[in-house]
């Protein structure tokens, strides 16, 4: 019996000693925001593996790297409701999004998605990735797919072909459909066919996130249109980058606003996501009427050709400029990406007027928006939204927060700030300088909120047995340092961002950790 004794002791010391090494990160002494609308508390976070297995006091515990989070908020990961993750191959590390707090990214916003799903997934795990990323299928690429830029109704046959795509999107793992309405060839689709695509996602748990036909002078029958699709295909309904563009709809989002809770009173499911900037970012097509780019980039340049047609083409974008993204002012109009071009880039339409000898009149301005399109195109930023729609929006408790950035490549082009600082500026000057929201709800607006749009149950929250994304930042310094001048500025005050467990930003030091994962929506179906 007094032989048992001592190897009884010793099984009871390394039971306690695997109970206090098992955890690999202990963040310590940090202000916990859990992802919902309660005040935050202090309190420690044991990781281990990819998962958070603890929440409280755990002066007792210990682990293989502790972080000292005295003075810092402690958030669920963000999570960015609209990105544009084109790049994400060829720029797997995501450091513009991660640097800002962000471990899971939507992609596939605005119509436009990979395609196949299945095929471009797989060799996303391949690559391996920075952030967590989930998709939604585009109901234009669908389109393009079957229908190339057609102006038309599709026949019934079509129809049912698109129906087929968005089934085999969802069932690979999209999470829903969006639509880009404004654009081509989207903006040539109905209503009954978008609705007819909707009810498939909706069939299968998914979500319709638009960017509305119009976001200017038509901006109220847009938001109307939405909602009809949200009743007619019974599927949650996101207003995507909500906005009210153009200085004669400067106000207008008091009206959307009561619509969308009009809409919910009636028991439909609306919601928005918003970035927090003046300017829109999108192709200088944007300014083209519609009908003018049907049948691509060689039809357009063939009715240039015919002087009624190419009256009618500028007429329309004199339009645009005067009631839309241009704002009355061809200064607001700023080149981005200009790869026939680049020494544009960060100046402005009026800019270019003076460089070629113009009078910068909104006619001389539209001549040059032709010929920007038919040298292949370009990328530009609208400064033509009010600040006090951006409040309103913002403050209304079903809007979320989405960047509307693309992974940014340093130094490369001129970006719209968002790229680099949407999630510390809302954290930064909205809440901070501004005290347009409170902390909390800031936060939940970026974890809690789109997780569950999304039905992620173990993310955008901290509790036990959820996925370990966090950010860690300083809520007393937090803010964006990318500009219109200069965007290609990373934000500070983010002194940790952990994905799945990994430390990726690590004392506010990149580490180029590729822990992400594909998440893959409620329909999804493994092989």
């Amino acid at each position: 019996m007094n032989l048992r004794l001592p190897v009884i002791f010793l099984l009871i010391s390394l039971v306690a000693c695997q109970s206090n090494s098992e955890l690999n990160i202990i963040i310590r002494n940090g202000s916990v925001y859990d992802g919902s609308l309660s005040t935050p508390t202090l309190a420690d976070i044991g990781i281990r593996d990819d998962q958070i297995v603890a929440v409280g006091d755990l002066t007792e515990r210990k682990a293989t790297r502790e972080i000292d989070a005295t003075g810092l908020a402690v958030a669920p990961g963000f999570i960015d409701m609209h990105v544009h993750l084109e790049p994400l191959l060829r720029l797997p590390d995501a450091e513009s999004q991660i640097r800002q707090g962000v471990t899971t990214a939507l992609g596939g916003p605005d119509g436009s998605s990979p395609w196949p799903l299945a095929t471009y997934i797989d060799s996303v795990e391949r690559v391996g990735i920075g952030m967590n990323v989930a998709y939604l299928i585009g109901h234009n690429t669908i389109r393009r797919n079957i229908m190339k830029l057609d102006n038309r109704v599709p026949t019934a046959a079509e129809l049912q072909q698109m129906q087929e795509q968005v089934a085999t999107g969802m069932k690979d793992g999209a999470f829903g459909i969006s639509t880009g309405l404004k654009y081509v060839p989207g903006a040539f689709s109905d209503v009954d066919e978008v609705v007819a695509l909707s009810k498939i996602a909706s069939q299968y748990g998914g979500i319709y996130t638009s960017h509305l036909r119009e976001e200017g002078l038509g901006l109220i029958d847009a938001v109307a249109e939405a909602i009809q699709i949200s009743e007619r295909a019974d599927i949650p309904v996101v207003l995507t980058h909500h906005k009210a563009i153009g200085k004669p709809m400067w106000g207008a989002s008091t009206k959307t606003l009561a619509m969308v809770d009009s809409a919910r009173s009636l028991g439909l499911d609306i919601m928005m996501d918003q970035y927090p900037y003046t300017a829109s970012q999108t192709g200088i097509s944007v300014l083209i009427p519609s009908w003018a780019r049907s049948g691509g980039q060689n039809a357009y340049l063939e009715r240039l050709e015919d002087p009624l047609l190419r009256d009618s083409i500028k007429r329309g974008i004199v339009y645009n400029i005067l009631n839309d993204r241009g704002g009355k002012d061809l200064r607001r109009v700023q080149f981005a990406r200009v790869e026939w071009q680049p020494e544009l880039e960060g100046k402005t339409l009026h800019d270019w007027a003076i460089m070629r000898a113009l009078t910068p009149t909104v006619e001389n301005g539209a001549e040059l928006v032709i010929e920007a399109q038919a040298n292949g195109g370009c990328n530009a930023i609208y400064h033509a939204i009010d600040q006090k729609d951006v409040d309103r929006i913002m403050q209304h408790p079903q809007t979320m927060i989405g960047s509307d950035g693309r992974l940014a490549e340093y130094e490369v082009g001129h970006p719209h700030p968002r790229w680099y600082g949407t999630f510390p500026r809302v954290l930064g000057h909205y809440v901070r300088e501004r005290n347009i929201l409170e902390l909390e709800e800031a936060i939940h607006k970026m974890t809690l909120m789109p997780a569950n749009r999304l039905g992620l149950k173990k993310r955008g929250r901290i509790e036990e047995d959820v996925f370990a994304d966090l950010t860690i930042f300083d809520p007393k310094a937090i803010i964006d340092k990318a500009t219109f001048e200069k965007p290609h500025q990373y934000s500070q005050g983010i002194h940790f961002v952990i994905v799945n467990g990994k430390v990726a930003v690590d004392n506010g030091q990149f580490t180029k950790s590729r822990e992400g994962k594909v998440l893959r929506g409620p329909a999804f179906q493994s092989n």
